[in-house]
């Protein structure tokens, strides 16, 4: 088949452009997909993470995909970024340092993730932190990929890129192909409430997303700490006017210096993806208080 895909922005209706991707290629198999990309007029380097979820749904059903017709900008950020590598296309350097790469882990593979994030903390364009609060930080990231080994239950793996902006901005997404947040939280409530009338089946993508961030609420089993991972770096970028967005189905999440918007998507995006954006020309110094066990920069 040939799917003709639009811009694709790190907002709302860039998630549902790669849901709506998604549904038309969903019933694809031992196929091909040609992706035309003539009509792509703007493309944030980031949305290669959740761009490769929906394409390694689509190979891992013995499709072959082809990429054609990119516009000679993008082709060009995508080819430094490393994502239309994996397409057959040679890599460029990416000489300017603009682009964090593309790369795709499984759910086993922590100590090479690991390694990703500390070269990503190794640019000189993220804001200054303290040891302790670098480590912090890195720290929280990872619960954020652990979350995705726990619950997501992604066959294909976790996706990862990033973009340095020219207005100041870092993104950094992670995403992941697995039953979403609210399959995983509808599951929580079946087993801890059994509901005879099965009520709780029609919680929705939105509701879901809106009890999963809250610090308090997790799905987790035993001694383990609660909700996304995310509160620590909520505060971080309420202090760095920096944003957090979340992804999750038909549930899209903004949260902006202390602002939320929770929004309902026109398309299902196949997974989760948080993206945190980092405010670069911030001048703080971010430590650590005193008392670590407040876990606040």
């Amino acid at each position: 088949m040939i799917y003709q895909l639009r811009s694709v922005r790190s907002n709302r209706a860039g998630f549902e452009c790669l849901g709506r991707l998604a549904k038309a290629t969903r019933h694809l198999y031992a196929d091909k997909l040609e992706l035309d990309m003539s009509r792509v007029s703007s493309f944030d380097a980031n949305m290669a993470a959740p761009l490769g979820v929906v394409l390694a749904r689509v190979t891992d059903k013995f499709n072959s995909v082809k990429i054609v017709s990119v516009p000679a900008d993008v082709e060009q950020m995508l080819r430094e970024n490393q994502f239309l590598t994996h397409f057959r296309y040679e890599p460029i350097d990416d000489v300017q340092s603009t682009t964090i790469p593309y790369r795709r882990f499984r759910l086993s593979d922590r100590r090479a993730l690991e390694e990703y994030v500390h070269r990503l903390f190794a640019r000189e364009a993220l804001p200054s932190m303290s040891d302790m609060a670098s480590r912090m930080f890195k720290k929280k990231l990872f619960e954020v990929y652990h979350n995705a080994v726990t619950h997501s239950e992604s066959l294909i793996g976790v996706f990862v890129c990033g973009q340095t902006l020219s207005r100041d901005r870092l993104d950094f997404t992670i995403a992941d192909g697995g039953i979403g947040i609210r399959d995983t939280v509808r599951r929580y409530f079946e087993i801890m409430w059994v509901d005879e009338n099965r009520e709780l089946d029609r919680i929705s993508s939105v509701a879901a997303l809106k009890w999963a961030v809250r610090k308090s609420h997790t799905t987790k089993r035993g001694n383990h700490p609660g909700g996304l991972g995310l509160e620590f770096i909520r505060q971080f970028a309420s202090k760095n006017q920096g944003k957090i967005r979340i992804v999750s189905r038909f549930a899209f999440h903004e949260y902006d210096c202390g602002n939320e918007d929770f929004l309902r998507m026109t398309s299902d995006f196949p997974g989760t993806a948080v993206t945190i954006e980092i405010n670069t020309a911030d001048t703080n110094i971010y430590h650590m208080r005193k008392d670590s066990s407040s876990e606040e920069p």
